[in-house]
Order: C-alpha cells, then sequence, then structure tokens
C-alpha cells in the first residue's frame, strides 16, 4: 500500500508541476481545461488528503465537510477569495496560495495593458484584420505618450514596486497611494511620491491597480473615482475585478469621463458587463497576469510544495490562516 499523500488537482497545470505530483503523491485530476461542477468536486475531493485548486473554485464549509480527514486547501493563486478561509480555518485545515512568483509576470502584463490601450495597439490590429485600412495617415489612431507620462499606484506590495522599477525606464514620475505608507528615506531611494488616493487618481497619465481585494477594496474606484481622473487618463486593472466597480466604469468610458482602460480581472469573471464587449476604448484580455509557462509552474511546484508538506504534518510554507498552528 503507497505511503504517498493522495492529492485531487481540480484542473491540468503545466507539465513539469503535473509530473512533480504524479512522482511524489497519488495524484487524481481533472483531464479537462474547465471548471469543475460542484457535484464533480466533491467527488473528486472524496477520500483525498488534499486538494490542489484554482480560484474558479469555490471552497465553502459545507464543500470542506464532504471529507471531514482534508489535511490542506492549496490554491493555485495567490489570492483566495474563492476560499472561506474562516470556514477551512473553524475545519483546522489549512490554506495556501503561490506568493512571490507571480510578481514580475503581472506587473509585465499591467505594462503591456498601458501600451495596449494607450497606443490602441488593439484597435490597429482590428482596422487592419478588417481590410479597411487605407495606409498611414497622420491623425489616425492617436494615442497618449507613455514615456513621461505620470503613473498612479493604488496599492504598493510586491507588484506595485515591480511597476515602478520598469516606469524608471520610460521616465515617468510615479505618484502612490498605499495603506502604509513607506519611509521618506525608501520613497526617496524609488524616486516616488506618496498622495492621498484622490490625488493619484486626479494627477495620472494612467492608475493601475494593486490592491488585495477584501470588504475595504470592494467597488473601491467607482463613480466618483472616476469623475476624480482625467478625462485623458486610463485604468489599468492587473488586481482583482471586484475592486472596480464595472457598471460605473461602462458609464466612465461611455462618457468620456476617462480615456479607456485595460483590464484583466473582471468582477464576475468569466462573466463582463455586457457594454464592455463592445466597446473600443476598452482592451478586455482573459485574466493573463500569470500565464507564462516560467511562472504558472513556479506556481504549481509551490502549490504541490504545499501539499506534500501539510499531508507529511508539517506547517505549509505559504499559509494564509496561520492562527490554525498559533494557536
Amino acid at each position: 500500500m503507497s505511503d504517498k499523500p493522495k492529492i485531487f488537482l481540480t484542473r491540468p497545470i503545466p507539465p513539469a508541476s503535473m509530473e512533480l505530483l504524479k512522482q511524489e503523491a497519488e495524484l487524481t485530476y481533472n483531464p479537462d481545461d474547465r471548471v469543475l461542477s460542484r457535484k464533480e468536486l466533491i467527488a473528486g475531493m472524496a477520500g483525498q488528503d488534499a486538494l490542489l485548486c484554482t480560484l474558479m473554485d469555490g471552497i465553502d464549509g459545507e464543500l470542506l465537510d464532504t471529507n471531514p480527514n482534508l489535511k490542506i486547501v492549496a490554491n493555485y493563486a495567490v489570492g483566495y477569495n474563492n476560499i472561506d478561509v474562516a470556514a477551512a480555518s473553524a475545519r483546522n485545515i489549512p490554506v495556501t496560495n503561490t506568493p512571490g512568483v507571480l510578481t514580475a509576470s503581472t506587473a509585465d502584463m499591467a505594462w503591456a495593458l498601458m501600451f495596449a490601450i494607450g497606443r490602441r495597439v488593439v484597435e490597429g490590429d482590428q482596422l487592419v484584420r478588417s481590410r479597411k485600412w487605407q495606409g498611414w495617415g497622420p491623425m489616425q489612431l492617436l494615442g497618449q505618450d507613455i514615456t513621461g507620462a505620470t503613473l498612479g499606484l493604488i496599492g504598493f506590495g510586491r507588484i506595485g514596486k515591480a511597476m515602478v522599477k520598469r516606469a524608471q525606464g520610460f521616465d515617468m514620475k510615479v505618484v502612490y497611494w498605499n495603506r502604509t505608507r513607506l519611509s521618506e528615506t525608501e520613497e526617496s531611494e524609488m524616486g516616488i511620491t506618496y498622495a492621498s488616493r484622490e490625488e493619484v487618481l486626479a494627477q495620472a497619465d494612467f492608475v493601475s491597480l494593486h490592491v488585495a481585494l477584501t470588504p475595504d477594496t470592494t467597488h473601491l474606484i467607482g463613480a466618483a473615482e472616476f469623475a476624480a481622473m482625467k478625462s485623458t487618463a486610463y485604468l489599468i486593472n492587473t488586481a482583482r475585478g471586484p475592486v472596480v466597480d464595472e457598471k460605473a466604469l461602462v458609464a466612465a468610458l461611455k462618457s468620456g469621463s476617462i480615456g479607456g482602460a485595460g483590464l484583466d480581472v473582471f468582477e464576475r469573471e468569466p462573466i463582463l458587463e455586457p457594454e464592455l464587449y463592445d466597446l473600443p476604448n476598452v482592451v478586455i484580455p482573459p485574466h493573463l497576469g500569470s500565464a507564462t509557462i516560467g511562472t504558472r509552474t513556479k506556481m504549481g511546484n509551490m502549490a504541490a510544495e504545499n501539499c506534500f508538506a501539510a499531508c507529511r504534518g508539517d506547517r505549509p510554507p505559504n499559509l494564509v490562516n496561520p492562527e490554525i498552528y498559533d494557536e
């Protein structure tokens, strides 16, 4: 009889991580790249030691009660708003995430969105593909300068700091707001300026969001915030969809209250506010922030190691509910 841990994976992840799981565990997984139904999820969890899930899997107390012997819920993501952490803690089940490894790729995506919407790359691509392009014109698809522009950061964790490094290469002025301000020495070393959230919104040519999703940050950006932004400014969101009130965003985009938006995350993924699909001044990739082979493999390996540790009886390295061990 194998002494390897039994792990259920809710959908395929990169091959190197799959191989690691197969070598170190008895792996059962959904072979289809789709979200499982609740019934399928319950069936897959049955008799397993560990659940390795994604942001698209809703994990609550009722679901956890179907397997009272579960040793861990390992989320294949940095965010974990898909998991009822309090319910897991009440059942003494550790919950883990994959922090740190997707900082660079997510910052790169925010940067890609800035260029895509600011320089109207997607509109230009669509024009050429439509076969209606008549050649170069002096007023054709004029966008906004990125070099020398002001970048406003709302939230200043790992990804916010990575944004500063990229901004320096484009001679951008960086203003930031964060719940906890850096020291003046740190601000000076990084060449950034602290301001109130309202001041950041008013000054920035590009407002990039980098906050965690909490009750306090849900709809952090809504009608009042769009009204405070420049009419030529762009909103970039690679954080979490519900941070932005999508209905208010649609109204701002339609009225010209802001210049445009680049969104990699959405309020009710995978469904968008219907009018977003047809607005020309918004770029809407399908949550690709961490979508590089290297980053997704690091995430998979980290989630796997979290599972292995919990199944050995050790404290997993990336706990989001450490209180279950600290009591």
